[in-house]
């Protein structure tokens, strides 16, 4: 059974259900706690990955748009702002409840408008709620401190503020999980907030603004807006936005820090990745193989975490390049809906064009194609955006695909015989997201996991996302997970006076 919302007008707003398509096939607008239609005269298509199904229309907002959720956002906030953080939990609550309710709901809303599979769209509306778990504490977390004597008769006390109007522009990659990176911390602390969506998928956030709309936050502290570049350019531009966070590509992460920071705003501009796994001689090779075939083709490789390159030192190059050849071929690609496929399409035919591209730049450069994903077809889905996993041996670091994020289900595997060579190539990147090690002797993965310049290194496993998440160089600037998310959207402040008995 579904059930529509309706606008001020009467208009239907949206549908609930598994289906999720919007009133009229065109998605809306979250405004000052009303669905509201955009400004736009242009509008994208929402398809469904997997099928080529149309499900939406998204409107190209405009500016005006944001500036009237700018308008409600600052609104709200002095309100807000002084509500007390034990009761400016209350609706995060509410809303853990409802997303617990909805797990299933959102997921395939995630699913269908994404591609990737049940579980991987299960996996990230966990860490939605994670994260609305983790701003539950920020009455602890806000705490500010108290030091007698910082200097001779004079007493410091710290406390930390809300900013502001916050905005985050999210990627398509993870549409229920990234903006839940960021929109609980912000609000948490007192800030109000506008999520942009992705344009290519927005349904997960409509679905999610529903929920958020029946957990009772007032009127203006959360927004939704979508839309494109004019929209995005719009949230930089607004002298009445404090604050920007941004996950994406690299060239739009430095463009998104660059526009805003000369606006004054504070900005986190969390960008791409080429991660590298180092596999040492002694490495557990079928459970090396394990991880980064998981971590390399889960999500079809559209994820900033993925080892989609692999150093094979000395003996483990030809037993980890079997490995990882037998582990891809276990892989079933298909539509994400359906029971046992573990990797669905990539997002778009234009950029199932952009991973071929990669695949035939690997060829003519002389690296060796030991597993072809480019001929795959779905015969229950012709007309899907499909690619197969896809292996490449005899990589060099001078080859575009050993260097640039390809953003697919492509992996690389580099040799070498000297380890701190492996390691010199492993820095030897624009990029600093991930790291990952391999090896048995863990005082040895220890040592060579300080000597990789990310913001993260696992050893053995893959990413758990539960610590600061962010990384170096041209992979961006901002931390989010954990106690660092909070630093973001709050200001220190500091007052010194003499201590009582001087005063």
């Amino acid at each position: 059974m579904t059930a529509q919302r309706s606008t001020s007008s009467g208009a239907p707003a949206v549908i609930n259900g598994h289906d999720t398509a919007t009133g009229g096939r065109t998605v809306q607008n979250y405004v000052g706690g009303r669905w509201v239609s955009s400004d736009a005269t242009r509008f994208g298509e929402v398809r469904n990955p997997a099928t080529d199904e149309l499900l939406a229309r998204v409107p190209l907002g405009t500016a005006a748009d944001v500036e009237r959720a700018v308008a409600a956002a600052a609104t709200a906030y002095p309100a807000w702002r002084a509500t007390p953080p034990v009761q400016r939990v209350k609706p995060l609550f509410k809303l853990k409840v409802l997303l617990e309710q909805h797990f299933d709901d959102v997921a395939r809303v995630c699913t269908r408008e994404h591609g990737k599979t049940l579980d991987e769209s299960r996996s990230s509306v966990r860490r939605a709620i994670d994260n609305v778990d983790l701003a539950l504490g920020i009455p602890d977390r806000m705490m500010g401190t108290t030091l007698e004597d910082i200097a001779s008769g004079i007493d410091c006390h710290t406390v930390r503020q809300p900013i502001g109007v916050f905005a985050a522009i999210t990627p398509f990659n993870f549409p229920a999980m990234v903006p839940m990176w960021f929109l609980p911390h912000a609000v948490a602390c007192g800030n109000t907030f506008i999520v942009k969506p992705s344009e290519r998928v927005p349904l997960s956030q409509v679905r999610m603004f529903e929920l958020m709309h029946e957990a009772g936050f007032p009127e203006g502290v959360v927004n939704l807006v979508n839309g494109a570049k004019d929209v995005v350019d719009a949230i930089l531009d607004s002298p009445g936005i404090a604050g920007v966070s941004f996950v994406g590509s690299s060239p739009v992460a430095h463009y998104v820090y660059r526009r805003a920071a000369e606006r004054g705003k504070r900005v986190q501009a969390l960008g791409g990745a080429k991660n590298f796994v180092v596999v040492m001689p002694d490495a557990d090779i079928p459970r090396a193989a394990q991880v980064s075939t998981e971590s390399c083709f889960g999500c079809a490789g559209e994820r900033c975490l993925a080892n989609s390159v692999v150093l094979a030192v000395g003996d483990a190059h030809a037993k980890i390049r079997d490995r990882l050849i037998d582990e891809a071929k276990r892989i079933k690609v298909g539509d994400g809906e359906k029971p046992g496929v573990t990797m669905g399409p990539v997002i778009t035919r234009q950029h199932r064009e952009k991973v071929l591209g990669y695949i035939e730049k690997g060829i003519a450069e002389g690296a060796k194609l030991v597993l072809d994903g480019r001929g795959y077809q779905d015969p229950a889905s012709p007309d899907g955006y499909f690619l197969g996993p896809t292996i490449f041996d005899e990589v060099t670091p001078e080859m575009v695909i050993g260097r640039e994020e390809i953003f697919g289900p492509v992996l690389c595997i580099l040799a070498y015989d000297d380890l701190d060579q492996a390691v010199d190539i492993a820095n030897d990147t624009d990029y600093g997201l991930a790291g990952y090690v391999s090896a048995a002797d863990l005082d040895a993965a220890r040592a060579l996991a300080r000597r990789i310049r990310a913001g993260q290194v696992a050893i053995n496993h893959a990413f758990d996302l539960n610590t600061a998440f962010g990384g170096y160089k041209r992979s961006g600037n901002g931390r989010e997970w954990g106690e660092y998310g909070f630093h973001e959207y709050l200001e220190t402040k500091s007052a010194l006076g003499y201590a009582p008995e001087n005063a």
